[in-house]
């Protein structure tokens, strides 16, 4: 057994168990609280599985490379933009809309910003051209953009949903169609940012991120464990940001 994993998790079958044990309370939980997500749970905890193991056996082997470490961070990105298509496509866009047309929207909040941060933050040498560190870099990345643009995303919808009467409102006065709608989804969308903000407001006090704990299993000092984890987070607030403001300006001018 590794020493480093054994640290902080001991392997073996009475993890199995707990890990077991967890989903279902999780999905008994969701099931009785008639929150509509029994299903899905069982779908994501399989899902993660099986992910899980995938992502195990493909890292050996193209985390030596940069060429398919790059490319492995094209499919991450892809990945994440397919999620939040999948959740944007929840009854609110047309039926007419192309699923694939919307995936490819979704690529421009979920995937640009953690590129053209990424190259910069690799050009400028503060994370070295390699696949152990772009990987798991822009992972993080991708997957902060991706949250932000499904929440921003829906939230904007419901609000168009539930008071598309000041929508008319507004258009009666004279705005046009995207700064009606603009107006009235931007505080709603700017909730998906509250996570993020929350979680660097308070790192250190609430939890030790995992980044910080990975470094510092893997032999890194305190200090270089919380710069590097530092970094992540202002990224994650960057790239959030850009996230939702990208949704947003899309949902108003109905192209999401």
């Amino acid at each position: 057994m590794d020493h480093l994993g054994d640290t902080i998790i001991r392997i073996g079958p009475a993890l199995v168990i707990v890990m077991v044990v967890l989903a279902g309370v999780a999905v008994a939980v969701n099931v009785a609280a008639s929150s509509g997500h029994g299903r899905e749970t069982v779908i994501a905890v399989i899902r993660a599985v099986v992910q899980l193991s995938a992502l195990a056996a493909i890292l050996a082997v193209v985390i030596r490379n940069l060429g398919l470490s790059i490319l492995f961070a094209a499919v991450m990105a892809v990945a994440a933009a397919a999620t939040s298509a999948s959740r944007l496509t929840g009854g609110h866009l047309r039926k007419s809309t192309s699923p694939l047309r919307t995936v490819a929207l979704c690529l421009l909040p979920v995937a640009l910003p953690t590129a053209v941060i990424m190259a910069a933050v690799v050009a400028a040498g503060v994370v070295p051209a390699s696949g152990i560190a772009i990987i798991p870099t822009a992972g993080i990345m991708f997957s902060s953009a991706m949250t932000a643009t499904s929440l921003a995303g829906k939230h904007s919808h419901d609000e168009l949903a539930h008071r598309y009467g000041e929508v008319e409102a507004a258009l009666s006065l004279g705005f046009l169609p995207r700064d009606a709608r603009l107006a009235l989804i931007k505080p709603a969308a700017a909730t998906a940012l509250i996570p993020g903000i929350d979680q660097t407001r308070s790192v250190g006090l609430v939890g030790i991120p995992g980044a910080f704990v990975g470094m510092v299993l893997g032999g890194a000092s305190t200090t270089a464990a919380a710069i590097m984890q530092l970094f992540v987070l202002i990224a994650l607030l960057a790239v959030s940001a850009i996230a939702v403001l990208v949704t947003t300006e899309m949902v108003s001018r109905e192209l999401l």
